[in-house]
């Protein structure tokens, strides 16, 4: 009962120190073999380490099932979508072939210019709206 319970404190303080949510279900899972051992002492070692082993890994199977990733990969300080929709004036020639750039009046992400990429021919001085954020390039098309 003792190991059990040590290695399950051991865990759990691993599981502090990484902050994975990982090790807290074998932590978890070797307290409730600790507790297992003191209502039943005469458990076999076969039995002991089954259970932990079928607590460990169904509730760590149960949690991925439930876990949901938060992260919304948007940049520092940017709402995200907020680019979408801005127009701007192409600065170099962009077509499917090419990437362009664009700049805006007021800076958008940092900075006023971008480089630009679309699946049309736009011509500088027209103006193009962004419909979405590829990498370090604006996917846009012309401004009617």
């Amino acid at each position: 009962m003792w190991l059990w319970g040590a290695i399950g404190i051991i865990l759990l303080a691993v599981e502090m120190v990484t902050g994975t949510f990982y090790i807290l279900w074998f932590g978890i899972a070797a307290i409730c073999v600790a507790v297992m051992m003191a209502l039943i002492p005469d458990l076999s070692q076969a039995l002991q380490f089954s259970m932990f082993a079928g607590l460990s890994l169904g509730s760590l199977a149960i949690w991925r099932l439930y876990y949901k990733k938060t992260s919304t990969n948007s940049r520092v300080g940017q709402a995200q979508g907020e680019e979408i929709g801005r127009v701007g004036i192409v600065t170099q020639a962009c077509s499917p072939n090419q990437n362009g750039q664009i700049q805006f009046t007021q800076g958008l992400m940092g900075s006023r210019e971008w480089t630009a990429v679309s699946n049309e021919a736009i011509e500088v001085g027209s103006h193009a709206t962004v419909t979405a954020v590829e990498g370090n390039a604006l996917r846009i098309s012309k401004t009617i």
